[in-house]
């Protein structure tokens, strides 16, 4: 046996180590615990832009800056849960630098750090071609990450994402507690890729399919739906 692959194997042995970027949103802090759960992990860091106002078992967290990342630790798989709006952004520009940006750079340095694993999560209707610019820069970013030298992509493209963002400190986003209700009134008339998706089963759903996962893999709402009970 060659000393990388000794390396590599002892390494298996002592479990994964995985990256959360995002880890104070919505889907991140679901990812995070689910990992940190996972008895195959034996490390987790997390990216954060401030403190993270939690304490779990295998937890690191690095407090950065995404747009000057600074070397980031070895890890396996990375998972990109980088996002906001351009309300709470301020302008297209700002949206794209987290949007886009910072998950891109955030993928760089983790491949160059060793991951060949990536999960990423994006959203329905995603296309680098749609004249909707949101959705236009979710798509960009997919083709970007599919663009890098990886063993396995897995884009989540969850609908409407359900959960409590006021118990994260975070602002409310416009029209998400309308569009909520109207999920309510509607889900047993609405298809499954359709219906709104709790942030907990979009984070089962990528935490399960990354570390099996080969090649670009997508998800969507359908395929996720009470992923966390599986």
């Amino acid at each position: 046996m060659h000393a990388r692959d000794a390396g590599d194997h002892a390494h298996a042995a002592q479990g994964r180590v995985v990256l959360v970027a995002g880890a104070s949103g919505l889907v991140g802090r679901a990812l995070l615990a689910r990992l940190c759960a996972d008895p195959g992990v034996a490390r987790a860091h997390a990216l954060v832009r401030g403190p993270l106002d939690v304490a779990l078992p295998k937890l690191e967290p690095h407090v950065v800056d995404f747009a000057a990342l600074p070397a980031l630790p070895r890890c396996d798989e990375a998972y990109l849960a980088l996002g906001t709006t351009i309300a709470v952004a301020g302008s297209r520009d700002a949206f794209r630098a987290v949007d886009f940006d910072a998950n891109l750079a955030v993928a760089r340095a983790a491949v160059a750090a060793g991951a060949r694993r990536v999960g990423l999560v994006s959203a329905m209707g995603a296309d680098a071609r749609s004249r909707v610019f949101y959705s236009r820069i979710k798509g960009e970013l997919e083709d970007a990450l599919s663009a890098l030298p990886l063993d396995a992509l897995v884009i989540a493209r969850p609908s409407l994402l359900l959960g409590d963002r006021a118990s994260l400190g975070q602002p409310p986003r416009r029209g998400e507690h309308l569009a909520s209700l109207v999920d309510r009134w509607l889900r047993p008339l609405l298809p499954a890729r359709l219906r709104g998706i709790a942030a907990h089963d979009v984070a089962a759903a990528l935490a399960t399919a990354v570390p099996r996962a080969s090649g670009r893999v997508v998800l969507d709402s359908a395929r996720m739906q009470g992923a966390a009970a599986a």
